[in-house]
């Protein structure tokens, strides 16, 4: 507490401080009166004197000036400054409020291509950030699945173990928009502001496009075919590969004050899905590899209206609605999944948003959001069997999601206000979301048989146990598709299921749940937060801040998060050289859907039954007969904290020669209070006694979990020339931590040595590069470069080793081979069944390969039709909205005709490098330390959206705009 007294006090203060040096501000319209955000305001005075702000919502501010004569020029999207606004400046605050006229597209263009990057104390410039408008969008994309990859692989492993947040229009949650949508994406700016929840570092935001004030449009078609692609290196032959996707948006003016912009997208993707897998002869009874493709029909449909009304001129209201259908017949095949475990998945989802903008006198503004967002879900496993589960070679059976759906109703209500006070701006606000979620799911109420390797007897070649000198039968460690093998074998041979048991013959667990399908619950949470932006001198700004967080379904109040940014550059006059400081409190919420899990399987509403070395395969028992068996529970723990974690960094950013940025960024984060789940009630000791007899295994959720990270994280930005502007990075990364996330299991129940390890985002390097590149034969390059060094994974020994029904025990490490069942690996000689006292593998011990991904586009736009002011076409240049009337494509370029046509060939790993995917730990899999697929190529189910039949993957495109 004796921080927050002193952020607390030092606020106040601020509040009554006056400024000695001069402040300029002012408000940014348009001929309308309709507020522009986005518009580059620079200040040019007493030799030395030139600033450069962006008026983000509108609104810009220069503070601490020294007296004299200033110059004022402002720019912005198809809009320009008659002439520059002259202005005497003296101590105090002075008000200039400037409007903007209609100009022609070349002007916009002239004016944008003398802007390069700079370096600057605002906090919301941060020279670490990235900002991708109009061409620079072009290298990612235009699927929205692999977009969303794309800005993941930009953002980095700078978001600790929950990931990167994703912001739309300034609201959390949501569907990504498509592409054509899209007017700007942000990416780890301003890290350490208390307006956001979430880390800085990994933060995505993205913004839409608005109208304009003249009609516009583009059609456009996407189309691709295996044909053009290579085979994907885990198939044995190509997969089936075919994409259409059709487009078309419009945008305009309806009335004087409004304006409008709609994008309608349809998705028809014929995917093959890659099933790699080791699998049993049902005739011959022999093992071998079994790989196949199967073609996946996924369709997609996407609406997003959006209109801007100007209701006064000082109030302008913005609306946008976007609706996603999605269906996907036979989602979820692929990797171990055979075609059986097909499920049909289909989604609905409705978001609704609504923002007033209101600008209160001259140093004051205020903007309400209001967000609804609903989505719908369904999945129903096309085969109705029992699940089998041969853990490391393949997954059969029905995929046992039955007939299950989730509606989910998410509300969010967000005020925030600036003030502008002398050498002070100040931003505060409060942001409440609600959730509501009925969820009806059937899960497993048909069965799952799992089957696991273990110890079980040799058996010789008659199928007959080998005997020790003692006449006991020889113990060998066997696999899980062996254990299926002898499953299956001995049911041939008439054994009895107790005699098959005797050989290994029997599978390893059967569960079942059963009870009340259906439950809803909700949930609120509130967050709170104020902060200044002080500019003490002309060359630092000391941000500080404070926000504060609830949430129901958690019993803890004590959430307040500080935030503190210096940034000072040593020189007085024009700024070259900036260095920045931060540090600040994040926390994470705990999700309704953990909370359903737990009232879920309490026991009562739905029962988890669980058998150990079922002697009834393949029968399915009713539930009934299964009363007196153990049942698995879920429970949250009664500690339960909301996961935090303490991020501080330092940064230095240089401004060189040639329109070029630097960035060097040091970043440590330290979390506590982690989620991680245990079995508490697991046998223990020598006679296996339990804690709560009489009890199954209790699956507590916990917070509990530690996460530290360490980073030196390199951006470079730079614009060689009007043709040339590139951006690349560069993260040295450590993290280490003892859990993963809820999914995360202790090897050994009762014994937590070896947890804390490398954690899941410990990728040790990666470099981004990209950027947008024109020729002297108008021909439009945008590459995207991402090379990261190998992920870790953990290394299982595929058994229950403790009894606790899980399988994630770790096995032992030994130096010397005198005992039997030994595995050699590259990582040593491994023991799947440790002795007592016998060292284990740490967690995420193992290391997989690194990846390469280049991706690109090459395109030209021709130009046809009468001459005019121009038209936007795909390619060019264009930087962003103005408000009310805004710009229309995701790139724009000027070729004096009305009508444009766009086409260009995206191609996705162009140098057809081998990604593998998820590295597979069981080293009792034929598989140990190897991959089945490549990055990305596996859907878990339901209507998530897959284009990785093909390697390298090229796609035609083509946009007409007008």
């Amino acid at each position: 507490m004796g921080l927050m007294r002193i952020l607390v006090a030092a606020l106040l203060v601020q509040a009554f401080a006056s400024a000695q040096s001069a402040s300029l501000r002012g408000v940014i319209t348009d001929e309308s009166g309709a507020v522009i955000p986005g518009a580059a305001v620079t200040l040019t005075g007493p030799p030395g004197v030139v600033k450069t702000t962006s008026a983000s919502d509108g609104k810009y501010a220069f503070t601490g000036l020294p007296g004299g004569e200033y110059t004022v020029h402002v720019t912005a999207p198809e809009l320009v400054l008659p002439q520059p606004a002259k202005v005497s400046l003296r101590a105090g605050v002075q008000t200039l409020n400037l409007q903007l006229k209609v100009a022609s597209m070349a002007q916009q263009v002239t004016v944008q291509d003398n802007l390069g990057p700079a370096v600057t104390t605002d906090p919301s410039a941060n020279a670490g950030a990235l900002v991708l408008r109009g061409a620079d969008l072009d290298a990612l994309a235009d699927n929205p699945d692999d977009l969303a990859a794309d800005l993941q692989a930009l953002a980095g492993p700078s978001a600790g173990p929950a990931g990167g947040a994703v912001f739309i229009d300034g609201f959390s949650g949501g569907q990504l928009p498509s592409k054509e949508s899209i007017r700007e994406i942000r990416i780890n700016q301003n890290p350490f502001s208390p307006e956001y929840d979430k880390l800085g570092f990994g933060r995505i935001e993205i913004f839409t496009k608005p109208g304009t004030d003249k009609f516009k449009g583009t059609v456009s078609y996407n189309f691709g075919d295996s044909f053009w692609n290579s085979r994907d290196p885990y198939a044995a032959h190509k997969a089936p590969f075919l994409l259409k996707e059709y487009g078309g948006n419009l945008s305009g003016p309806l009335t004087s004050k409004s304006s409008f912009f709609v994008d309608i997208q349809r998705h028809a993707i014929d995917n093959g899905a890659i099933i790699n897998a080791t699998t049993v002869d049902p005739a011959l009874l022999t093992v071998g590899p079994f790989t196949d493709v199967f073609r996946v029909e996924q369709r997609r449909t996407i609406v997003s209206p959006r209109v801007d009304y100007q209701l006064t001129p000082a109030h302008t209201l913005s609306l946008r609605y976007q609706w996603i259908q999605a269906d996907i017949p036979n989602s979820g095949i692929g990797s171990f999944n055979l075609v059986s475990r097909g499920e049909h998945g289909h989604s609905n989802m409705h978001t609704i948003q609504a923002t007033e903008t209101a600008v209160l006198g001259t140093r004051t503004v205020n903007e309400t959001r209001f967000q609804y967002f609903r989505a719908g879900s369904s999945l129903m496993s096309n085969d109705p069997a029992a699940a089998i589960q041969v853990l490391g070679a393949f997954n059969g059976g029905g995929a046992q999601t039955g007939n299950s759906s989730d509606v989910q109703d998410n509300y969010e209500l967000q005020n925030y206000t600036t003030i502008a006070a002398g050498a002070h701006a100040w931003k505060l606000g409060a942001r409440l979301r609600g959730t509501l979620e009925t969820s009806i799911s059937p899960a497993n109420f048909g069965g799952a048989f799992t089957f696991a390797g273990g110890l079980a007897p040799e058996l010789d070649a008659n199928n007959q146990p080998l005997l020790d000198g003692s006449g006991n039968p020889v113990q060998v460690q066997i696999t899980s598709i062996e254990r299926y093998r002898r499953t299956l074998l001995f049911q041939r041979l008439g054994l009895t299921p107790a005699e098959a048991r005797a050989l290994g013959g029997v599978p390893t667990q059967f569960t079942l749940n059963a009870g009340t399908p259906g439950l809803s619950a909700g949930q609120f949470d509130a967050g709170l937060f104020a902060g200044d932006d002080w500019r003490v001198r002309p060359n630092l700004t000391l941000s500080l801040g404070v926000r504060y967080e609830l949430q129901t379904n958690l019993g803890d109040w004590r959430e307040i998060a500080p935030r503190l940014g210096l940034a000072w550059a040593p020189a007085r006059k024009a700024a070259k050289l900036v260095i920045r400081a931060g540090f600040g409190m994040f926390y994470d919420r705990f999700v309704l859907n953990n909370v359903l899990t737990a009232e879920r399987y309490n026991g009562v509403l739905q029962q988890q039954f669980v058998v150990t070395d079922p002697l009834f395969f393949p029968k399915i028992p009713a539930a009934t007969s299964l009363a007196g068996s153990a049942q698995t529970v879920r429970q949250l723990s009664s500690t339960l904290r909301a996961p935090y974690i303490m991020q501080s960094a330092l940064g230095l950013e240089r401004q060189l020669p040639g329109n070029t940025t630097v960035a060097l960024t040091w970043a440590n984060s330290h979390g506590l209070h982690h989620l991680r789940s245990n079995n508490i009630n697991a046998p223990r000791g020598p006679h296996g006694l339990i804690p709560f007899a009489g009890r199954g295994p209790i699956l507590l959720m916990e917070s509990s979990g530690l996460y530290n990270q360490n980073q030196l994280i390199v951006n470079v930005n730079t614009r060689v020339n009007k043709s040339i502007s590139l951006f690349g990075n560069y993260v040295l990364n450590r993290a280490f931590a003892n859990t993963d996330g809820l999914s995360t299991y202790p090897a050994n129940p009762y014994d937590f040595t070896g947890e804390y390890g490398p954690a899941s985002t410990d990728i040790r390097q990666r470099v981004v590069f990209g950027g947008t590149i024109s020729t002297k034969w108008d021909l439009r390059v945008s590459p995207l470069l991402t090379a990261a060094s190998g992920p870790p994974f953990d290394i299982t020994t595929g058994s229950d080793l403790y009894g606790d029904t899980l399988f994630t025990a770790r096995p032992g490490i030994l130096t010397s081979a005198g005992k039997a069942g030994l595995i050699s690996t590259r990582y040593g000689l491994l023991d799947p069944n440790p002795s007592a006292g016998e060292m284990l593998l740490p967690r995420n011990f193992g290391r997989g390969p690194g990846s390469v991904m280049l991706n690109g586009r090459i395109g030209k736009v021709f130009a046809f039709g009468p001459k005019g002011e121009g038209s936007i076409a795909a390619g060019g240049v264009n930087r962003g909205s103005v408000g009310v009337f805004g710009s229309q494509a995701s790139s724009a370029v000027n070729t004096k005709r009305r009508y444009n046509l766009a086409v260009s060939m995206q191609i996705r790993n162009l140098l057809n490098h081998t990604n593998p995917g998820p590295i597979i730990g069981n080293i009792t899999s034929p598989l140990f330390g190897l991959a089945n697929q490549s990055a990305g190529a596996t859907s878990l189910g339901g209507t998530n959206f897959l284009e990785s039949a093909n390697n390298r993957r090229l796609e035609l495109q083509m946009r007409l705009t007008f």
